[in-house]
C-alpha cells in the first residue's frame, strides 16, 4: 500500500478548518478515536445498559422497511434476492431482545431468532413469509433518497437496518427524526450540506458485501464493534466491480467466502491493496467517496452515519459530464496501473500489455547507465548510416558493420516475418533478392490475416523490437530497408500485430527524442522508401495502433466498469 494511501488515526478531533484543508481533500480514510463519546446517544443507546428499552419507548411505533434475504448473514448488493415488507421498529427491537436472551441461555440464537421472526411476521404478513421453516433471515432497510436510488438499493443495508434520521432531499424518508436530538453533528462537519443521517442497527453478526458509496461518509459507532476493510478506488481491477449498467454497480462481484480464483484471478492480489480498521463504541471513520469497503458487525451493533457530497462532485456541471467521461476514460487507458504482474512502470490500459518482455540482449552487456556495452559502436554505425543516406551511398548499409547482438536481432526479425507469412502462403520463402510483390505472390500475401496479438510476451516480433535500444533500433531498420526491403514492407503491411504496431511507433518516439530533426527526417525517408504507397504503410501502422488502443480501452471498461465491448449483443446470442 502506498504511503499516501495509508489510513491515519487521530486521537484528537480535528477542527472544521483542519478537516477541510488537510483530511478531506486527500480522499484517504481517517479514524477518529472517541469522536462520539459526548453524544447523548452514546449513553442512552448502550445495549448493555437499557438502550433497547430506551429506543423502543422513543420510536417503537415507527414503521420501517424490512427485507427478507436468503443470503444472511452476508448481504450482497443484488436486490433480486431480497423481499421488502413493512415492519414496526418495536418488532425489530423485540428480535434484538430475543437475541440477548438466547445468547445468555447458550442456545443457537440465530435459529431461535428465525423462529420468532417467521411466527411474528406470518401473523401480520402472510403474503411475505411462508412459515417457521423459511430459510430467510430478516433485516430492516430503507431507500435513502430519490436522488441516490440507483446506488442506495445496492448499498443500503446488510442484514441490518438503515433508516434515515434526517434527509435533506426528502423529508418524508426521515422516519426517525425523533432520534436527532441524541446525535450531534461532529464539529469538523460544520458547513457541510448533509445528504442524510442514517441509523444502522443489526441484531446478529452480519457482513456487508464489498462496495463503495457515491458520497463522503462518516460512520460513527454508538454501541458494539465493527471491522471495516477498505480498498482505494485504484484497486478496482482486483475487486471486479459489477457492470455499470446494473442495479448494484457499486458492489464487487467477488463473494466473501470461497472465492473462485479461476473466475477472478486478479483477486489473489486483493489483500495487497486492503487496510483493516477496528471501530469500537465512540469511534468514527471517514470513508471517502469511491473507496471500497466491507464491514463486519458484531451482535447488536448500533451506528449512525453522515453522508455528504464531495466538493468535487458538487462543483461538476451536468453539461460537462460527457467531456469529463471522455477525459477520464482516455486517461484510464494510458495510466491503468498493472494489477496482475507488478512490474515497475507497467500499466494495463496499454502498458500492462507491454509487461515482462523476454530480453534478446544478454544482461552482462548492459552497463550501469542502462545502455548496451556495444552502444558506442551502434552510435558510430548510426552516424555512418546518416552519412550514407545523405550521400545516397547504399553500399554503406553493410550487414558486417552491425554489432553481433544487433545483427542477431535483424536476422531474427527477418526469419520471423518469413515464417509468419509462410504459414499462410504456399509460395517459397522471401529473401533479400526476392520480391514478394509479384502478381501471384502479392495475391497470396493479401490473403494473410494478421494475428490479433495484444500482449508483448505472446509476440516474438514485437518482443525483439521492444528490446532494441534507440541506436540499435535505427540501425536494424535502416539496414533492413536497404538489404531486405520487401521483408520490411511485408512486416509493416502484413505481419505486424496490434502490439507490434504499438511497440514500433513507441520506438519511433524514443528515437526521435535522441535524434536531431534533420537526421530523423532522413531515417523516415529511407524507411518509407521501400513502400509502393507510403500512405498505405502509415495507415497500416495507425490501424494496428488503434486496434491495440481499442483492446486497452476494453480492458479499462472490463476492469473498472464491468462492461465489455466484445460482449455479444442480445440479438447475436
Amino acid at each position: 500500500m502506498e504511503e499516501s494511501l495509508q489510513i491515519r488515526r487521530f486521537d484528537e478531533i480535528p477542527s472544521a478548518e483542519e478537516f477541510a484543508s488537510r483530511i478531506e481533500p486527500n480522499n484517504v480514510p481517517a479514524v477518529f478515536s472517541g469522536c462520539v463519546k459526548d453524544w447523548r446517544a452514546f449513553s442512552k443507546w448502550n445495549v448493555s445498559n437499557g438502550g433497547l428499552d430506551y429506543l423502543q419507548e422513543l420510536v417503537g411505533s415507527s414503521v420501517v422497511g424490512a427485507m427478507l434475504s436468503s443470503s444472511a448473514p452476508v448481504f450482497y448488493g443484488d436486490i433480486r434476492s431480497h423481499e421488502r415488507v413493512p415492519l414496526p421498529f418495536s418488532a425489530f427491537i423485540g428480535y434484538c431482545k430475543d437475541l440477548l436472551q438466547c445468547g445468555d441461555d447458550g442456545e443457537d440464537s440465530i435459529s431461535q431468532l428465525r423462529k420468532h421472526k417467521t411466527v411474528g411476521l406470518s401473523t401480520q404478513h402472510d403474503d411475505h413469509v411462508t412459515g417457521e421453516e423459511s430459510p430467510q433471515q430478516i433485516y430492516l432497510a430503507q431507500v435513502i433518497s430519490c436522488l441516490d436510488l440507483p446506488e442506495a438499493q445496492g448499498s443500503c443495508s446488510f442484514e441490518f437496518e438503515l433508516v434515515p434520521i434526517t434527509n435533506a432531499e426528502n423529508e418524508e424518508k426521515a422516519q426517525l427524526e425523533c432520534l436527532r436530538e441524541d446525535i450531534e453533528t461532529p464539529a469538523f462537519l460544520e458547513g457541510k450540506v448533509l445528504a442524510s443521517i442514517n441509523l444502522w442497527m443489526n441484531n446478529a453478526r452480519t457482513r456487508s458485501s464489498t462496495h463503495y458509496d457515491p458520497h463522503h461518509n462518516l460512520l460513527c459507532i454508538i454501541s458494539g464493534c465493527k471491522q471495516v476493510v477498505l480498498w482505494p478506488p485504484s484497486a478496482c481491477p482486483v475487486l471486479y466491480p459489477l457492470p455499470l449498467y446494473g442495479e448494484a454497480s457499486n458492489h464487487s462481484a467477488i463473494p466473501l467466502e470461497n472465492t473462485n480464483f479461476s473466475l477472478y484471478p486478479m483477486a489473489k492480489s486483493i489483500d495487497e491493496y486492503s487496510q483493516k480498521v477496528i471501530l469500537h463504541a465512540g469511534d468514527a471513520v471517514f470513508i471517502p467517496e469511491g473507496w471500497y469497503h466491507q464491514v463486519d458487525s458484531e451482535d447488536l451493533t448500533i451506528a449512525v452515519n453522515f453522508w455528504w457530497r464531495s466538493d468535487m462532485m458538487s462543483s461538476m456541471s451536468e453539461h460537462m459530464d460527457a467531456y469529463y467521461l471522455r477525459r477520464i476514460l482516455k486517461s484510464s487507458v494510458f495510466s491503468y496501473l498493472c494489477s496482475v504482474t507488478r512490474v515497475s512502470k507497467c500499466f494495463i490500459g496499454q502498458d500492462r500489455m507491454l509487461c515482462k518482455p523476454s530480453s534478446t540482449v544478454d544482461s552482462k552487456e548492459i552497463t550501469a547507465s542502462g545502455q548496451s556495452s556495444n552502444g558506442s559502436r551502434d552510435q558510430d554505425l548510426d552516424l555512418k548510416h546518416r552519412a550514407a543516406i545523405a550521400k545516397g551511398n547504399e553500399q554503406e548499409f553493410s550487414l558486417h558493420e552491425l554489432e553481433p547482438h544487433t545483427l542477431k536481432s535483424l536476422h531474427e526479425l527477418v526469419s520471423l516475418v518469413h515464417h509468419r507469412i509462410n504459414q499462410n502462403q504456399p509460395v517459397g520463402s522471401i529473401s533479400a533478392d526476392q520480391s514478394v510483390s509479384s502478381a501471384s505472390e502479392e495475391d497470396e500475401v493479401k490473403k494473410f490475416v494478421k494475428t490479433n496479438i495484444f500482449n508483448l510476451e505472446e509476440d516474438p516480433i514485437a518482443n525483439i523490437v521492444w528490446n532494441l535500444e534507440p541506436c540499435a533500433f535505427q540501425s536494424v531498420f535502416l539496414t533492413m530497408a536497404h538489404n531486405f526491403p520487401r521483408t520490411l514492407e511485408t512486416l509493416i503491411m502484413h505481419a505486424l500485430s496490434p502490439v507490434g504496431a504499438e511497440v514500433l511507433t513507441r520506438k519511433f518516439e524514443q528515437m526521435d527524442k535522441m535524434t536531431a530533426a534533420d537526421h530523423g527526417s532522413q531515417f523516415y525517408q529511407k524507411f518509407y522508401s521501400v513502400f509502393d504507397n507510403q500512405f498505405s504503410a502509415m495507415d497500416a501502422l495507425l490501424n494496428g495502433k488503434e486496434l491495440f488502443a481499442r483492446q486497452a480501452f476494453n480492458n479499462v471498461l472490463v476492469q473498472y466498469l464491468g462492461s465489455n465491448l466484445d460482449s455479444p449483443k442480445p440479438s447475436e446470442e
